[in-house]
This record gives structure tokens, C-alpha cells and sequence, in this order.
């Protein structure tokens, strides 16, 4: 099956976020689902797959937040993205009620899926403990360094913790795995994730 290609990908969420903040979460969840294909045995092709699943994952939130996972169908469809896409998208919002009042009913069936469903809030919470460090970094962050800003309920309060440890469930971890194996994920993918936001502030000045 032939899937849209990666820069064609970036092109389709650029359309739809100018805020660098949406575009750099979307190159760290999609670096952090390569990471996570490659590290569970699987091969390149699946892992630029789960890569442009990750990239479009959040397509819809900067212009429709009400509507996030909902309004993602048919600018995905209006962008040529094939279905199996556009399904592990809306997943990753399943059982969540958005501003709107629909509650996500799209459940994530594949491992790829549930991967999505753990890892994308946890990568925000992440980031913001990096940004807390002096190095800025997530290169020299401990587990237990993270362990402690997950547990402080008023830190980064906006990423739910319900929903990573039901990521966690889905995918039949311990929730120190998860956490252990995305800050592993962010740490290596640190530095190409900044080369990509600076060519990406670099055409939006």
C-alpha cells in the first residue's frame, strides 16, 4: 500500500500549524514513534510509517481544538492520506471527551496505534521537565528525576496522567517502562528534532 510520503506529510501539517510549538510536538512524537517501531523489532519501512502517523497525529488541534480528532478526517482526506491513517490518527483520542462534547469512540487496535496513545502526552510532560533543567535537555534527565515531576500532580497539569497510564495498560507495560523507553526515545532524538525546528523557524520568518 502506498502511503504519503513524509515531506508531503510535514507540507499537510504545515498547511494547518503555524504555531512552532504544534510543529515541534508534532517532529518529537514522530521521532519518538520511529524510535519506538525500530526499538520493538520493527523495520524501516514501518518505522517511516508510524513516523508520518506520528507527524499528522494532532493535525486538526491548532485551527479546530473543540473539534480535535474529529475535524482530522477530511483534512486528512482533502490531503490524499489513506484510511489506515486517518483510523491511528483519530485513535489516539479515544475515550476523550473534546470541547464539543463528542467523546472519541475510535479505539486503537494496532500496537503502532496504542504507541500513540501512551507516548503523546507523556512527550509533552517530558519536554516541559527538560525545559525545567538548566541544560534544557532530556540528554541528562534520570528516570527518577521524571518519576518525581509525573507524581506532582500540579506540574505540566494539562498532560493527563489518566491517559498515559491507560497507554500504558492498552499496551500491556508497566508504567516505568513507558516512561523509561519514551525519555530514552526523546533523548536520542533530541538534536534532529532541533535542526528540524530550525529550518522550520528558518521559512516562517
Amino acid at each position: 500500500m502506498k502511503h504519503i510520503a513524509r515531506d508531503e506529510a510535514l507540507a499537510l501539517l504545515k498547511k494547518y500549524n503555524k504555531d512552532p510549538f504544534h510543529i515541534q510536538h508534532a517532529l518529537t512524537v514522530e521521532a519518538v514513534m520511529k524510535w519506538f517501531a525500530k526499538e520493538l523489532g520493527y523495520g524501516d519501512d514501518d518505522a517511516e510509517y508510524w513516523g508520518i502517523v506520528g507527524l499528522l497525529h494532532d493535525i486538526d488541534f491548532e485551527l479546530y481544538p473543540e473539534e480535535h480528532c474529529i475535524k482530522a478526517p477530511e483534512l486528512l482526506r482533502a490531503g490524499g492520506v489513506s484510511e489506515d491513517i486517518i483510523h491511528s490518527v483519530v485513535s489516539h483520542g479515544y475515550g476523550v471527551t473534546v470541547g464539543c462534547g463528542v467523546t472519541i469512540d475510535v479505539a486503537p487496535e494496532q500496537e503502532m496505534e496504542k504507541v500513540l496513545f501512551a507516548v503523546d502526552e507523556l512527550t509533552g510532560l517530558i519536554w516541559a521537565a527538560a525545559l525545567m533543567r538548566p541544560s534544557k535537555s532530556t540528554k541528562d534527565m534520570e528516570l527518577k528525576s521524571l518519576k518525581k515531576k509525573y507524581k506532582s500532580k500540579s506540574f505540566a497539569a494539562g498532560c493527563s496522567r489518566e491517559i498515559i497510564e491507560r497507554g500504558a495498560n492498552q499496551l500491556g507495560w508497566e508504567l516505568d517502562k513507558l516512561l523509561s523507553m519514551t525519555l530514552q526515545a526523546m533523548a536520542a532524538s533530541e538534536d534532529i528534532i532541533k535542526q528540524q525546528m530550525e529550518s522550520v523557524n528558518g521559512t516562517n520568518q
